[in-house]
């Protein structure tokens, strides 16, 4: 569809000047072309009534494994590590290409019906194709990796890789998807963490992530007993050991953050680093509370990620915004992490940590269509005389009001219904791929 104008919706612009206005919003192909009062263009080819809705920026999430959304309910009530071994590497060790592949649909479903237009993704060790297949289909905006792990005690065999292939493998996906469909999937290499990877194999990622001018995604000090292992293995604390070997500089995202020294605190500052905010998985399992206030005063780059279904479990923006608001309050008080401030990381704040504040995570003429419009005319979130609308789509709002979701200017879903997936067909291939892989796992050592 190359025209579409939304006509008198609230908008919540999330730019500079944090404008927001009733208006019309017209968008040409891929990108927001207008921005006005009773905007009146000569052609349109689909003109959608926003009166009484609010359209803000899709939400841009930083860390998700989509190849984990079938293994949701399958890893309660543990620790990571143990979560790790005894639950998650068996299960991604029984994937196929299939359940890969459904499992992806079934989290991207999930993400756009609540609001999520962009993802920083980690596949597991094989079949990455297949996730990447799903993401190009579904029209979500993705940078996505197949995940490295070349070492580590209790990693069921089929996981186990060895260094040369795991980096071949990771730059033949690159050369295959990154820029695909005129850069809306771009390509992240992901070494799982510090714990799964040789130093080679780290320094490699270093070295291509340079030459190829993309991010790298991992995990960093997220568990106490994960920082251990690290410390003993190399003598220096997380963030320190990817400073030493190259990786710390603003190509690096980094998951959770929990547990920071200053010094890894001033790494992270002054080298540029983005942290990927998980309250939702660090609650659950237990991991602690990242100290987000203090990366923010020091300007560091911080958005939101839902991490994986089987440690959330869910994927929702907004379960996550409300957390990372309220866990900080008791802490620090009141007024910590305001509703603007987590609105922002949830939207400019993603985008800024892929590189592309440029092209989204705001509503401004010329950036990437990457829209979503929330119906807030409901019970839970009114009144709305005179309030604050981002105090309404924070603290208020949930999943189920977001109505309708534009990617890359393209419809992906419309008044609940999704455009770009069988849902029926989505739900029963996970049930089926869960139901295989269940019977797989028994023989995975």
């Amino acid at each position: 569809m190359s025209k579409i104008l939304l006509k008198q919706a609230e908008i919540v612009t999330m730019n500079e000047s944090d404008d927001i206005f009733v208006g019309d919003i017209l968008i040409e192909h891929d990108r927001i072309k207008e921005i006005g009062v009773n905007l009146d263009p000569p052609t349109v080819d689909k003109v959608i009534d926003a009166s009484n809705k609010t359209v803000i920026p899709g939400f841009v999430q930083t860390h998700i494994h989509l190849c984990q959304t079938v293994f949701r309910g399958r890893a309660d009530d543990l620790e990571l590590l143990d979560w790790l071994k005894k639950r998650i590497w068996p299960l991604e060790a029984a994937h196929d290409e299939e359940s890969v592949y459904y499992s992806a649909l079934l989290g991207i479903g999930e993400l756009i019906q609540s609001g999520t237009t962009s993802i920083v993704d980690m596949e597991t060790v094989h079949h990455t194709d297949s996730a990447f297949q799903a993401i190009a289909s579904s029209g979500i905006r993705a940078l996505s990796g197949k995940v490295m792990m070349d070492k580590g005690d209790e990693v069921p065999k089929v996981l186990q890789e060895n260094t040369k292939q795991s980096v071949q493998e990771s730059v033949d996906l690159l050369e295959k998807w990154h820029n695909y469909d005129d850069g809306r999937i771009k390509y992240a290499f992901s070494p799982r963490f510090v714990v799964s990877c040789t130093e080679p194999l780290l320094k490699e990622v270093a070295n291509l992530s340079a030459h190829y001018g993309v991010n790298v995604h991992t995990h960093a000090s997220e568990n106490r007993g994960e920082i251990k292992i690290v410390e003993h293995e190399t003598g220096m604390k997380n963030i320190e050991y990817l400073d030493h070997i190259g990786l710390a500089n603003d190509r690096l995202i980094l998951a959770h953050c929990v547990w920071l020294s200053e010094n890894e605190k001033r790494i992270i500052k002054e080298k540029g680093i983005h942290v990927s905010h998980c309250p939702g998985s660090n609650l659950k399992l237990a991991s602690g509370v990242a100290e987000i206030p203090s990366l923010l005063n020091e300007q560091v780059s911080v958005s939101l990620g839902a991490d994986g279904a089987p440690c959330n479990n869910n994927l929702d923006m907004f379960n996550e915004m409300r957390l990372a608001a309220l866990i900080q309050k008791p802490l620090h008080g009141p007024t910590t992490m305001d509703a603007k401030t987590v609105l922002k990381m949830a939207t400019i704040g993603g985008a800024k940590a892929i590189g592309l504040e440029s092209d989204i995570g705001s509503i401004e003429v010329g950036k990437k269509a990457d829209l979503i419009m929330l119906d807030l005319h409901n019970f839970h979130t009114y009144p709305s005389f005179n309030v604050d609308p981002i105090s309404r789509i924070v603290y208020s709002a949930t999943r189920a009001d977001v109505i309708t979701s534009i990617i890359n200017g393209n419809i992906v879903m419309e008044n609940r219904i999704m455009k770009t997936l069988d849902k029926a067909m989505v739900l029963a291939e996970a049930n089926r791929s869960i139901q295989r892989m269940t019977k797989r796992m028994v023989n995975i050592v």
